[in-house]
């Protein structure tokens, strides 16, 4: 999906709260996209935001909402994604070798599935700004509904392009249609689909066999899926536990500083809210992994990259560079133009 404008702003409430599950969670993480857009030759999650590829900022949310075995999806320049993702011993890897569609890339991973007894996220890799509360949410609600399918939703008004959450008069779910077959009415719908989806693995598989290239790009569309259970009298429900900004995907070099811009101004508030002076905010850069401790102060036109760990009443800058696991104990200076590495 494309970014309009990523801004930090509030979150939506769940119709229903996340709830304590314990069983065994799988996430498919979708990696196999190029660059196009970004005229690029690396692999689109493989570009970074705060110093780190995207999606592992996807993979950190997964972890975080309860997951425990993660499968990626590689297929351009897989070589290069499973190489950089084979450090964590929790991944492993399905490989798409032709694009035919998310429906497509999600059967690649027939074996992880058919292995699987329980919930299964679908997520793309290139939402870093996916929150681990709203992923929490669908496994909450795939679990205390025995759902076969919960689709994640969002209301925006910018939903130009994006698949509309079509329901009854009772609230309940009965399609997502794209925009160029939605009527005049079903354009106005304001709920869209996220891409993100907690299905029942063995259901989802079913699903899977049913569905078919019935369209313009000859492509299998996971959004089929859905509708599939739906009428085969299984339970599909859709939950509004997203707020946008979450499910915007990264496809351009815009949109990545975009992102960039969001995840750090986030940072450096949470930063400045523990303690730490920062000059100069928007003329400072901190990885989101640093620990910096109370009264130290960070000089404008200073770049923390890395998990560093800088004790309490540090002077950092200005024009510092610290990058890597630096560590710096309490009391510590960095002077101007100076570079710390770990």
């Amino acid at each position: 999906m494309e970014a309009h404008g990523l801004q930090p702003v509030g979150f939506v409430t769940c119709v229903r709260p996340p709830g304590e599950f314990h069983v065994s969670a799988l996430a498919i993480v979708l990696a196999a996209g190029k660059s196009t857009r970004m005229k690029s030759a690396r692999p689109k999650v493989l570009h970074e935001v705060c110093s780190r590829p995207m999606i592992e900022y996807v993979l950190d949310a997964a972890r975080a909402a309860g997951v425990d075995r993660l499968v990626a999806v590689v297929g351009h320049r897989a070589d290069l994604v499973q190489g950089y993702l084979s450090q964590y011993a929790d991944i492993e890897f399905a490989l798409q070798s032709e694009q035919k569609g998310t429906g497509h890339a999600v059967m690649m991973c027939r074996e992880q599935l058919a292995r699987h007894t329980g919930p299964v996220l679908i997520l793309a890799g290139d939402t870093p700004l996916l929150r681990k509360e709203s992923l929490a949410a669908l496994l909450a609600e795939q679990q205390s509904q025995s759902a076969a399918a919960v689709i994640g939703t969002a209301v925006t008004e910018a939903n130009q392009g994006l698949g509309r959450i079509v329901r009854n008069a009772d609230g309940k779910f009965v399609k997502i249609v794209e925009e160029k077959d939605a009527t005049p009415a079903e354009k106005q719908i304001r709920e869209i689909n996220t891409g993100c989806y907690a299905f029942d693995a063995q259901q989802l598989l079913v699903a899977l066999d049913q569905i078919r290239p019935d369209n313009a790009q000859a492509e299998y569309y996971l959004t089929d899926c859905p509708k599939k259970l739906l009428d085969a009298g299984k339970t599909v429900l859709a939950l509004q536990a997203f707020e946008m900004v979450e499910a915007l995907g990264v496809n351009t070099r815009a949109q990545l500083a975009e992102a960039t811009r969001t995840i750090q101004h986030a940072a450096l508030a949470r930063f400045m809210a523990s303690g730490v002076t920062i000059v100069s905010p928007e003329q400072t850069v901190i990885d989101p992994r640093a620990q910096i401790g109370v009264d130290t102060v960070i000089e404008p036109f200073t770049v923390i990259r890395g998990p560093a760990v800088i004790g309490d009443d540090c002077r950092i800058g200005p024009h510092a560079v610290l990058d890597g696991p630096v560590h710096l104990p309490s009391g510590s200076s960095v002077e101007p133009f100076q570079v710390v590495t770990g």
